[in-house]
């Protein structure tokens, strides 16, 4: 799965959500494991704890969680924690 699959799926599936997906590791081309990391930013995170956002994520990703995707370092935030974040 190529990193802007992984990206549509979550844009798609959260309201106004940017999602930016990377490999955090080197492939290795003989034994392909499928680590991701995303960072995504939405106001449908607003009021709901971590555990809910990385859900939301999960929900979004579906089947792919199970059948393409080993490993998911997530990091969420609303606009607002984005924004304070860069400062």
């Amino acid at each position: 799965m190529e990193t802007s699959e992984v990206e549509r799926l979550i844009e798609d599936g959260i309201e106004d959500a940017d999602a930016s997906v990377s490999l955090p590791r080197v492939p290795d081309e003989d034994h392909e494991d499928a680590h991701f990391a995303a960072v995504v930013v939405s106001p449908a995170f607003e009021g709901k704890s971590l555990v809910q956002q990385h859900q939301m994520v999960y929900d979004a990703l579906g089947e792919s969680m199970t059948t393409d995707i080993h490993a998911m370092e997530l990091k969420t935030y609303t606009p607002e924690e984005y924004g304070d974040a860069d400062e």
